[in-house]
C-alpha cells in the first residue's frame, strides 16, 4: 500500500508542469488595482483645522478610463463612502475605518497612523471588488 506522501506525489505528478517565463513570473498581473494613501496635509486654524490625504489609484483594468488617478479626501469623505458601501452591499462585510481621534489628532504620529488605516481600508475594499468581479 502506498504511503500518503506517495499518494500526494502520484496525484500531483499527473498535473502538467509548464516552465514560466520571466514575464509570467515578474510581469504585470492580468488585472490589478493598486490604492495608495499618501501626502497628508493639514489645513485651517483652530476649530476649523482638518487633514486631507492624497489617494492614488493605479490600474490596468479596461473599465477605468485613467490608468493612474489622484484625488484628495478627508476622513469625513471616507465615512460617507463606507456608509454608502454598507447601504449598497448588504451581502458583503465592509471593513472598518480607523477610529475617530478627539485629542492630539494633528500630531505626526496620529496622522500617520490614520493614513495607514485609511490605506488598509481602501485596499480591503479593492480586494472585495476584485473578488466579486473575477
Amino acid at each position: 500500500m502506498a504511503s500518503p506522501t506517495q499518494k500526494n506525489f502520484d496525484a500531483t505528478s499527473r498535473l502538467q508542469m509548464k516552465e514560466q517565463t520571466i514575464d509570467e513570473m515578474y510581469g504585470i498581473p492580468e488585472n490589478f488595482l493598486e490604492i495608495e494613501v499618501r501626502n497628508p496635509q493639514t489645513h485651517g486654524f483652530g476649530r476649523k483645522m482638518f487633514t486631507d490625504y492624497e489617494i492614488v489609484c493605479r490600474t490596468n483594468i479596461p473599465a477605468f478610463k485613467l490608468k493612474v488617478s489622484s484625488v484628495r479626501r478627508r476622513y469625513s469623505d471616507f465615512e460617507w463612502f463606507r456608509d454608502v458601501l454598507e447601504r449598497e452591499s448588504s451581502r458583503v462585510n465592509i471593513p472598518s475605518l480607523p477610529g475617530k481621534v478627539f485629542t492630539n489628532r494633528f500630531t505626526d504620529e496620529v496622522i500617520e497612523s490614520r493614513r495607514e488605516g485609511l490605506e488598509r481600508f481602501l485596499q480591503m475594499c479593492v480586494s472585495l471588488l476584485l473578488i466579486n468581479v473575477a
